[in-house]
C-alpha cells in the first residue's frame, strides 16, 4: 500500500466518524474533520478542496486553518461533554484508579487547550 493510499483510506476514516458526530452528541465532529482535512492534503487535493469547502463543514474548518477559532457553541458542548464524561467516570463507573487519573488528566488539557483557542474571528 503506498502512502497516498494509507491516507485516503485515513481520511474516509476520520470523515465518517466525524459524520457520524453530527448525529452522536458525545462524539466530537470538528476534530474529526481536521484530521480528515489532513489526511486529504497528504493523499487528494480533490478530496481536501471538496472538504475545505463543503456547505457544512467548511466554514468550522476554515475558521479553524485561518485563524484557529473555536466558536463559542462548540466550546460549550465540548466542555459540557467533557464534564459529563468526568462525572460518569467518577460517579457511575466502576473503573480502576490507574484508567480514572490519567483520564482526568486528558480530560483537563482537552478543556485548556479549548478554552485557550480565541472564540471570534480576530478583528484587524
Amino acid at each position: 500500500m503506498t502512502k497516498r493510499a494509507f491516507y485516503f483510506i485515513l481520511a474516509w476514516l476520520f470523515f465518517g466518524i466525524g459524520f457520524i458526530g453530527v448525529f452522536l452528541p458525545v462524539l466530537p465532529t470538528t476534530p474529526f474533520m481536521i484530521l480528515a482535512l489532513w489526511s486529504f492534503s497528504k493523499s487528494s487535493q480533490r478530496f481536501h478542496h471538496w472538504l475545505y469547502s463543503h456547505k457544512l463543514f467548511g466554514p468550522p474548518l476554515q475558521l479553524w486553518h485561518e485563524h484557529r477559532v473555536i466558536p463559542v457553541i462548540a466550546k460549550c458542548f465540548s466542555l459540557f461533554f467533557m464534564s459529563a464524561s468526568l462525572v460518569y467516570l467518577y460517579f457511575f463507573a466502576t473503573v480502576p484508579i490507574w484508567i480514572t487519573l490519567p483520564a482526568t488528566l486528558v480530560i483537563a488539557y482537552g478543556c485548556w487547550y479549548v478554552l485557550t483557542k480565541p472564540s471570534r474571528v480576530p478583528t484587524t
